[in-house]
């Protein structure tokens, strides 16, 4: 890892925004992106118990993917024809998914869910990682490709390699990255986990 670089984004960063996230300046970007409500929104509909019923966990996906700033907009209708095209027996077995990613054995979800994207050619990184994300934005990441490869370029990280095709190993390297990183960071650059990878996008 290249601690130098990481400190003098840091450094660079907070000389133009001074209070890091909480800066006045930063508010155009933080509306744009709407975190707080869409993690309050997740957080409340998400639950153990709603997870036991497949059509409301299918509706709440389709309303959070879609408010979702940080999802792209061709993935999104893509995102909806996949719900659409779920029988109820599909459903299901997305919401067991859901369920075990944010509540039970997370790597068992995580394939589940990935194992069924694929089917659609939809597994991508954006898609599976915001429903992690936005449950618990301070303990899950979200992976967006071009900031991934640039955070691990941009700091020489040699035991992590960036992988297209989504999968738990990498996803666990990454967050446990993204968690060591922030330790050596003043803490007003990563409110979530989201706002610090973006703090290290700005600067590269």
């Amino acid at each position: 890892m290249n601690l130098y670089k990481l400190k003098e984004a840091e450094s660079n960063f907070l000389l133009r925004y001074p209070k890091g996230f909480a800066d006045p300046a930063m508010a155009p970007i933080k509306k744009k992106h709407n975190v707080d409500a869409l993690v309050t929104f997740a957080q409340h509909n998400l639950t153990q118990v709603n997870c036991l019923k497949p059509h409301f966990v299918a509706d709440t996906l389709l309303k959070l993917i879609s408010r979702s700033s940080m999802i792209s907009r061709f993935e999104k209708p893509q995102f909806k024809h996949f719900l659409n095209a779920l029988n109820s027996d599909e459903k299901e077995a997305l919401a067991y998914g859901v369920g075990q990613l944010l509540h039970g054995r997370r790597q068992a979800g995580f394939e589940q869910i990935c194992g069924m994207l694929s089917h659609h050619k939809l597994a991508k990184w954006a898609i599976i990682s915001s429903m992690a994300f936005y449950y618990a934005p301070r303990r899950e990441v979200f992976v967006k490709p071009t900031t991934a490869k640039g955070i691990i370029s941009l700091l020489e990280i040699e035991t992590l390699t960036y992988q297209s095709t989504p999968s738990w190993n990498f996803y666990k390297g990454y967050r446990k990255l993204i968690s060591d990183l922030k330790k050596k960071v003043h803490p007003s650059l990563s409110t979530n986990n989201a706002a610090f990878t973006g703090f290290l996008m700005m600067s590269m």
